[in-house]
């Protein structure tokens, strides 16, 4: 019962601190990407356009971001990596629909190259799409273009001070 209520507690102190910061996906209507965003391939005819994302409320101490949108359901067993961007100036708070913030890195995805790649899960399958905004403790961190997610996300975590996430749905 002690462990209980002591991880209770955490989860509680953990919300209070991460609703202050938050992620939004306008682009995204009811929770669902639209057209606009999906894979422009692998059997999918969308616009393969990065969506607008947004922030607020980030903590103090906040030297840059780094973003990822990331599907946990991929029939990979390692999930798949849809885009990647690391080094976002501490002063931007959104992502203009197509575009990445100036000095802002974007490295390789499972795609096998650096840049957003749109949705397309298997038809019959309904997938999560995890947008991450993490606030980070370094100005840069200096990866490649040519690093890959699991890099890229092992750096983000070891000089994270806050995430914020949001899920979003596509399926076919």
């Amino acid at each position: 019962m002690k462990k209980l209520f002591i991880f209770l507690t955490f989860l509680i102190s953990a919300s209070a601190y991460a609703g202050d910061f938050t992620v939004s996906v306008p682009s995204a209507k009811s929770g669902m990407f639209t057209n606009a965003q999906v894979l422009n391939g692998f059997g999918c005819s969308g616009g393969n356009v990065s969506p607008e994302i947004i922030w607020q409320n980030p903590p103090e101490g906040t030297k840059s971001f780094a973003l990822t949108i990331y599907d946990p359901d991929a029939p990979t067993g390692s999930g798949w990596w849809h885009w990647v961007i690391t080094d976002i100036p501490a002063d931007v708070r959104r992502i203009e629909s197509g575009s990445v913030p100036k000095g802002a890195v974007e490295s390789a995805t499972d795609f096998g190259k650096p840049g957003y790649g749109g949705p397309c899960p298997p038809e019959g399958t309904n997938h999560r799409y995890i947008v991450t905004v993490t606030a980070l403790k370094t100005g840069k961190l200096g990866i490649s273009p040519f690093a890959g997610g699991a890099m890229a996300g092992f750096m983000i975590n070891m000089n994270a001070i806050a995430k914020a996430s949001a899920i979003i749905r596509y399926g076919r």
